[in-house]
């Protein structure tokens, strides 16, 4: 899960990184999905807890498992060029491979305090 850094003990590390080079590609994925806001909801899509999954290949390739609030989203296309966009520009990421998945769907438990307070939604 993203919460327990996104990657599993036993996940080989990419390209004979260590693991602290790992945990920091990863924050650096994390910053970069944080620049990613909801366009219906302003809130970015890491605080919302839309991501579910960051993994990272022994090549490089981050892939990403997430979701939106709505499986309707009439902006999904977007916010998924968003993704790739913007954590393609992490240094050490080769590429990007975004999944939408719909289960578990998302619900308003999944955000992270910053969010509810942004939001106004204790």
């Amino acid at each position: 899960m993203v919460g327990d850094a996104g990657l599993s003990a036993e996940a080989p590390l990419p390209h004979g990184r260590t693991k602290e080079q790992v945990e920091q590609l990863t924050q650096n994925i994390i910053a970069a999905l944080k620049t990613v806001q909801d366009p219906e909801i302003p809130a970015d899509i890491f605080e919302l807890g839309l991501v579910y999954q960051i993994d990272i290949s022994p090549e490089d390739v981050v892939h990403i498992e997430m979701t939106l609030t709505a499986p309707g989203c009439p902006v999904a296309g977007q916010i998924v060029e968003q993704v790739q966009s913007s954590v393609s520009l992490v240094p050490g990421v080769l590429a990007v491979v975004v999944k939408l998945v719909f289960d578990p769907p998302w619900d308003q438990s999944r955000m992270s305090d910053e969010a509810r307070m942004t939001l106004d939604m204790w």
